[in-house]
């Protein structure tokens, strides 16, 4: 079972998430905090990370950042799910190292349709 990071803050958000990606057949771990959400990716290694851009303490780009910083971290798969939507904020969190950008509020129906399709295109670029 492939394993996947949740980092988000918001509970109901959290219990949305969990439950789309465990009903597609997913391990899932979750952290609160950027800081909770690099030592996770660090020493459970998940196949996909979904990272909530406004975090307390450090956030989402930053802990993106600190979380590619790692050897084994710079084949995974980082998605935010954020409520950032002003303009130029998607290619500042793509920047940061982020694979894909999805704007809240998500149809936890179509979740992880959306993450299957961040996965083909990443694993159909030739540099990805």
């Amino acid at each position: 079972m492939k394993k996947v990071l949740v980092i988000e803050d918001n509970s109901d958000n959290l219990r949305l998430i969990t439950y789309a990606l465990k009903r597609a057949g997913y391990e899932v771990i979750a952290a609160r905090t950027g800081e909770e959400g690099v030592e996770l990716a660090s020493r459970e290694k998940p196949f996909i990370i979904l990272m909530d851009i406004q975090l307390p303490g450090i956030d989402g780009m930053e802990a993106t950042r600190r979380i590619r910083k790692f050897a084994a971290a710079h084949d995974v798969l980082i998605i935010a799910i954020t409520s950032y939507a002003m303009g130029g904020d998607e290619e500042d969190i793509l920047a940061a190292g982020c694979n894909a950008y999805f704007e809240k509020p998500f149809d936890p129906l179509k979740i992880v349709e959306k993450i299957h399709k961040v996965m083909r295109k990443k694993n159909e670029d030739p540099v990805g």
